[in-house]
C-alpha cells in the first residue's frame, strides 16, 4: 500500500505491507486525511518520531465488527490499555501505556489502510462530508477547552494563534456567548474571523491584563509570554498546543497575580460530530489546499508555508 512516512526524511513508500488487524481492531480504508502542525513538528524532530504520519482522518471500515463494516468513521488517536489507573477512572487519553496514532508507537493515517482499535471509532453521520469529518479530531481538541475551564458569557476571552486549531477554538468559544477576540498576524485570519462575527486584532492593539481567559494556540514561548501579559489577575491561561523546546516562563507573575495555567489536549469526538452535523462550525473555509496522497511530500511542504491553514490528502 501507499504510505507517507518519515524515517529521517519524508517520502512516499508504495511497498508498505497492508496492516493485519488484531481481534479488537478494525481495518480502515482511509478516504481523506488532514495535515496538522503536530505532523510538521514530528518531521522537525519532535519525539524522535519515525514511521507513518497522520492522525486526522475519515475512513471506511472494510474489516472488523459487522455493525461497523461499510461505515464511514473517524478515530480517536489515543489507544489505551484499559487496565491502568487512568483507564479505570475513565481518563483513557492519559493512559499510562497508551500509543498514539501517527505520533507515538502506532502507525498513522497517511496510508491507504490503518488498523485501529474498534472502541476508538465513531460513525460519521451521512450529512457530514469527508472534508468536514477530517476536522473531528482537532475540533474535539477545541471543545476540550470547555472541559478544562468554565467560560461564562460575561467573560472576555482572547485566542492567541488563530491558525488551524485556533480558528476552531475561537468558533467553539463563540458558542458560549463570551466576548471572544482572536489575535491575528495576517489579513486572511482577520477576514475569516469577521465572517464568524469574531473581532480580530493585532497583539499590540490589546491592553494588558484584561482577559479572564487566554487560550494560547501558538506553541511558542512568545505566545505564552503574550498570554501572560494579557490575562487578568486570577485569570486562566489554557495551553492548547505542544511546545518546541523548553520555553522560559515568568513564574513570578503567575504566583503574584495568581494566574491559573491549564493544559488541554484531546477532546470528545461525539460532541465534535454533533457540532458538525448541526452546522454550527465552519470547516470549509479552513481548507487551503487538497492533494492526492501521491503528492504527499509536496502537500506537507505546502502545509508548512506561512499563512496556510488545513491541507487535505485524498486517497
Amino acid at each position: 500500500m501507499r504510505a507517507l512516512l518519515f524515517d529521517g526524511s519524508l517520502r512516499l513508500d508504495t511497498t508498505v505491507p497492508e496492516p493485519q488487524p488484531e481481534a479488537n481492531q478494525a481495518l480502515l480504508k482511509i478516504r481523506q486525511a488532514g495535515i496538522c502542525n503536530t505532523d510538521l513538528e514530528l518531521i522537525e524532530g519532535m519525539y524522535g518520531f519515525s514511521g507513518i504520519l497522520g492522525h486526522e482522518f475519515v475512513a471506511e471500515v472494510v474489516d472488523g465488527a459487522p455493525e461497523l463494516v461499510g461505515k464511514r468513521v473517524v478515530g480517536e488517536i489515543n489507544v489505551a490499555c484499559g487496565e491502568c489507573d487512568f483507564c479505570r477512572s475513565g481518563v483513557r487519553s492519559q493512559c499510562r501505556n497508551r500509543t498514539t496514532v501517527g505520533i507515538h508507537q502506532h502507525p498513522g493515517a497517511f496510508a491507504d489502510y490503518l488498523a485501529l482499535a474498534a472502541e476508538n471509532l465513531h460513525i460519521v453521520p451521512d450529512s457530514v462530508s469527508d472534508a468536514a469529518a477530517v476536522f473531528v479530531e482537532p475540533l474535539a481538541a477545541a471543545i476540550q477547552v470547555l472541559e478544562a475551564v468554565h467560560i461564562s458569557p460575561t467573560e472576555q476571552v482572547i485566542v492567541i494563534g488563530t491558525g488551524k486549531l485556533g480558528m476552531l477554538v475561537a468558533q467553539v468559544l463563540k458558542l458560549t456567548g463570551a466576548d471572544v477576540t482572536g489575535v491575528v498576524r495576517h489579513q486572511q485570519q482577520a477576514d475569516l474571523l469577521a465572517g464568524w462575527h469574531i473581532p480580530a486584532v493585532k497583539i499590540d492593539e490589546l491592553e494588558p491584563e484584561q482577559a479572564q481567559v487566554v487560550v494560547d494556540c501558538t506553541g511558542t514561548s512568545q505566545g505564552f509570554a503574550d498570554a501572560l501579559r494579557l490575562v487578568a489577575a486570577r485569570g486562566t491561561i489554557v495551553l492548547k498546543s505542544t511546545y518546541r523546546g523548553t520555553p522560559q516562563v515568568d513564574l513570578t507573575q503567575i504566583a503574584v497575580r495568581e494566574i491559573r495555567v491549564v493544559g488541554s489536549r484531546c477532546g470528545p469526538f461525539a460532541a465534535a460530530l454533533r457540532l458538525l452535523e448541526s452546522g454550527l462550525i465552519d470547516t470549509e473555509s479552513l481548507v487551503s489546499a487538497r492533494y492526492s496522497i501521491n503528492e504527499g511530500v509536496e502537500a506537507v511542504k505546502h502545509a508548512g508555508s506561512p499563512g496556510t491553514l488545513k491541507v487535505l490528502l485524498d486517497f
